[in-house]
């Protein structure tokens, strides 16, 4: 899969590669699963679809995710999850004609006893040179970052099961203008894996006991974090009725599901 995106900012979407300002990296995500005190290696690709030859720096960096599922940008090594400092990156400068591509070689080494779940970001930037009379005093041997591209980095052990997670306080949120009807719920990571959860709303008619099952959505959850999620469904859908909903979680593991609901009354 392949999408040919042009930008001035970062570009960080789960797609098995991102073009940027004429050049495409491939992977944007690595899974890395060595265990304590292993080494493991994986690849990345970029390639120069411009018409002239250009730069390419490597640079680490880290993220937070917050309550919204957002991926909050932050220097290397300046968060307790961070791996940024068990990476390093082969080579992390270099220089592609128009239409060549460049392989690159990324080693994570875990340190001996360390069975954590833990995240990085690599982002592959273009640079470009500056005449002494353009550039910036700011800048730095007169090169300036232009494109960019984040590379998400997971390092969990296989060895590592704890996949636990939670899902509580579900509320309805609907206001009065509102064509649908929505609500909120409290999604916790509390194990030490990231999971790829899905949740869904389930409608049961307490007096008919029919149920009506509402297309799932999906989100991404990191250990030791909370993150709320709106579900919903149109308000034309169910007959009128009082109805148990419940907001139902499932991530992947082959534990039960997890689950929270309220009673709401349809007019």
């Amino acid at each position: 899969m392949k999408k040919k995106v042009i930008l001035f900012s970062i570009v960080l979407l789960n797609f098995f590669s991102i073009n940027a300002q004429d050049f495409e990296v491939a992977p944007v995500k690595l899974d890395f699963t060595a265990e304590p005190g292993e080494t493991q290696s994986k690849t990345i690709t970029i390639r120069n679809h411009g018409n002239r030859k250009t730069a390419f720096v490597i640079n680490l960096g880290d993220f937070q995710p917050d309550s919204k599922g957002n991926k909050q940008k932050m220097k290397a090594n300046t968060t307790k999850h961070s791996c940024a400092n068990w990476i390093s990156i082969s080579p992390a400068f270099f220089e592609l004609n128009p239409n060549d591509e460049k392989t690159i070689t990324v080693n994570m080494q875990v340190p001996v006893d360390d069975y954590s779940t833990r995240w990085a970001m690599i982002y592959v930037k273009t640079t470009q040179e500056q005449t002494a009379f353009t550039a910036d005093k700011t800048l730095r041997a007169g090169v300036t970052v232009s494109g960019r591209i984040a590379v998400l980095v997971y390092q969990s052990p296989k060895s590592n099961t704890n996949y636990s997670a939670t899902i509580n306080n579900l509320i309805e949120v609907t206001e009065a203008q509102d064509t649908i009807r929505k609500f909120t719920a409290n999604i916790d990571n509390i194990g030490d894996k990231i999971m790829q959860c899905k949740v869904y709303l389930i409608a049961s008619n307490l007096q008919t006991a029919e149920e009506t099952n509402f297309d799932p959505i999906t989100i991404e959850s990191f250990p030791k974090s909370s993150q709320t999620v709106e579900l919903k469904f149109p308000k034309n859908i169910l007959p009128t009725g009082k109805y148990a909903l419940a907001a139902v979680l499932d991530f992947g593991s082959k534990t039960n599901l997890e689950g929270t609901q309220l009673l709401i009354t349809v007019p």
